[in-house]
């Protein structure tokens, strides 16, 4: 099977471990970075080229997408898909999860469980938003950050007003979240594969920190879900459409709420904390995938 990995960063621990993971089971695997692929748009002729090269002869790809070209590589993913070729990530399904406000208005009509988030269109009346989450301490949120970055505590109504005012005078858009106190600086990502969760781990902010991103310092164990957060973390990529995803989720005292889900998820740390071979069971979701589509075919 010839398999495309989408990805900028050919040396990143996700795109290598992929690569290996395909290799070992005897599979052919390219790199290829995607902001350098152009599309051919034409009648009954979709065509990618990545620099002069047409790219055929491709039976899967692994859309590894940063959330700062989620355009790009939607646009890419798109046209692989016109061409009937399978991609782990679905156009679509990268685009709803990435919209933040949208994965989160999408996950409430699910009735999955969220922190409760308020978000205007700079909107001047401040304490109103404050109020409306239940008041401070509060989270404020980039709806374009990553890895933590962009998500603000703040612990009283002054910093909150000051924080969000900050924002809306240089139009940069947020979201206002009430702030989970018996989280203690933890969450639990859930890795979830084809329907299945196939790792999780709790992460714990180091301390004077509440934000538990391992891009942060944070420390991660190894654990099993409790049965409700793995079938929320299941509903969530369900409705979001989503073949392979990161689910972070608080435990609350009114169970598991949604942060987040990650529809290019970094392997390195579930892989190393739980020891589970996340790549592997990625490319043995494409190998029944292509199989499947194959079978169906030659019927």
């Amino acid at each position: 099977m010839n398999i495309a990995i989408l990805s900028r960063g050919p040396t990143l621990y996700s795109t290598q471990a992929l690569a290996v993971a395909a290799q070992k089971r005897g599979h052919q695997v390219r790199v290829i970075d995607h902001l350098l692929c152009s599309i051919i748009i034409e009648k009954g002729k979709p065509e990618v080229y990545y620099g002069e090269q047409l790219l055929s002869e491709i039976d899967a790809i692994i859309p590894r997408i940063g959330a700062s070209v989620t355009f790009q590589g939607a646009a890419i993913i798109r046209q692989f898909e016109m061409m009937k070729i399978f991609s782990t990530l679905t156009s679509q399904g990268l685009l709803q999860s990435r919209d933040k406000l949208r994965c989160l208005q999408l996950l409430s009509m699910a009735d999955i469980g969220l922190p409760k988030t308020v978000f205007t269109n700079y909107a001047e009346d401040t304490q109103h938003l404050i109020d409306a989450v239940g008041g401070t301490p509060l989270i404020i949120k980039l709806l374009k950050g990553t890895h933590g970055l962009g998500v603000i505590l703040a612990e009283n109504d002054r910093t909150a007003s000051s924080v969000i005012e900050s924002f809306n005078r240089v139009r940069e858009r947020v979201i206002v979240q009430e702030f989970i106190a018996e989280s203690n600086g933890a969450d639990v990502r859930a890795l979830v594969v084809d329907g299945k969760v196939v790792a999780a781990m709790k992460r714990k902010a180091r301390p004077g920190e509440f934000r538990s991103n391992l891009h942060r310092g944070a420390t991660a164990i190894h654990i099993k879900l409790t049965s409700e957060e793995e079938r929320t973390a299941l509903k969530a990529v369900k409705m979001l459409g989503l073949h392979v995803a990161g689910v972070d989720m608080l435990q609350s005292n009114r169970g598991p709420l949604v942060l987040e889900v990650n529809p290019s998820p970094g392997l390195e740390g579930i892989s190393t904390t739980t020891g589970i071979d996340v790549a592997g069971q990625i490319i043995e979701l494409v190998e029944r995938e292509v199989d499947g589509a194959k079978e169906m075919e030659a019927k």
